[in-house]
């Protein structure tokens, strides 16, 4: 073993007990198919594959990298890309993956992507429905029509799916839970006139509250971050990122974590026992509850663990203080 004093920082640290605890406590709320784990917010096959291990035969994907690199690791049996593709150069590159042996699904809400799906060789879709979360898919209406001209086309459509994001990060559960069935009532309707066994939705948040979709895709449950945590979902936070004290002010402390170590968009990371006052390019400025000097180590916590994920090539999975194993972070990248 390692220890986590020779990781050159900034690095991403990953709890071996909260991981597990957070695999079991997922599978125990929605086992085997009921969740289809979206790959998205770790980005390793290696974590995709642990997983799979717990019985989830699905993954879900957010790009074609990540598609690409889970059938390269012989995880491609029951792949989604939950994302919309309109270049038929890209559509191919899953078509390819079809002819190799992986079974491939994407999502559509157009007849412009069903044609880039049509012509990359692809034979099973999910209408994608726009249940109201201001970004991809169909309206309801609309998704019983676009099925029709799948089938037409000698295409498989497994069902619908739709995305409660803007329901999955707020804080008053019964809110939530509200928010998530209005959306849920949308996706019904529209899996009545599109049919097919499947009703992909949801995300950590809406998990436990989404009694409509047939499977769940949520993804950060994993690892956790501070955003997620303030929903009190009975995962732990998994992952921090190790960073080392570069410089010391009578008020102030600056730590070698900046903008390109942490994903910003749900606001400033977490570091106990300090404040954090702000994040520019390479640096983190905070205020420390007791004196510290340069190279001392300090764990911050990201409050969005996908993007934060995305800026590393590598995370390091720990006990207490040591390192047990680097995993690769090799599906980075579109």
């Amino acid at each position: 073993m390692t220890p986590i004093e020779e990781l050159t920082t900034p690095a991403l640290l990953v709890d071996r007990a909260a991981l597990a605890h957070n695999l079991t406590t997922m599978s125990g709320a929605l086992p085997g198919a009921r969740l289809r784990p979206h790959v998205k917010a770790h980005k390793s096959t290696a974590l995709a594959r642990m997983q799979q291990d717990q019985g989830h035969p699905g993954l879900t994907c957010a790009t074609i990298r990540e598609m690409e690199g889970l059938a390269r690791a012989g995880l491609g049996d029951d792949l989604l890309l939950a994302n919309e593709t309109a270049d038929p150069r890209q559509t191919a590159r899953l078509g390819a993956l079809v002819e190799a042996g992986a079974r491939v699904t994407i999502a559509v809400d157009s007849h412009e992507t069903l044609a880039a799906a049509i012509t990359g060789g692809l034979q099973e879709v999910l209408i994608d429905v726009n249940v109201g979360l201001p970004r991809c898919g169909c309206s309801p209406e609309q998704a019983g029509p676009l099925a029709d001209a799948a089938r037409r086309a000698g295409l498989r459509v497994r069902g619908v799916m739709g995305y409660e994001g803007h329901a999955v990060g707020v804080i008053d559960r019964t809110d939530r839970a509200t928010l998530c069935q209005e959306s849920m009532e949308m996706l019904r309707r529209a899996h009545e006139d599109v049919g097919g066994g499947i009703l992909s939705a949801g995300g950590t948040g809406t998990f436990d509250c989404n009694d409509v979709a047939t499977e769940i895709q949520a993804g950060s449950y994993l690892l956790m971050d501070t955003a997620y945590a303030a929903l009190d979902l009975g995962f732990r936070e998994a992952l921090t990122v190790l960073a080392t004290v570069v410089s010391v002010s009578a008020e102030f402390a600056v730590a070698d974590c900046g903008l390109k170590a942490l994903g910003m968009d749900h606001g400033n990371p977490t570091i106990d026992e300090a404040a954090v006052w702000f994040c520019s390019d390479e640096h983190l400025t905070f205020a420390p509850n007791a004196r510290m000097k340069p190279g001392d180590r300090l764990r911050v916590r990201p409050a969005h663990v996908d993007p934060t994920v995305a800026y590393h090539e590598r995370l390091y999975l720990t006990e207490g203080d040591q390192v047990l194993e680097r995993l690769d972070i090799d599906l980075r990248g579109w």
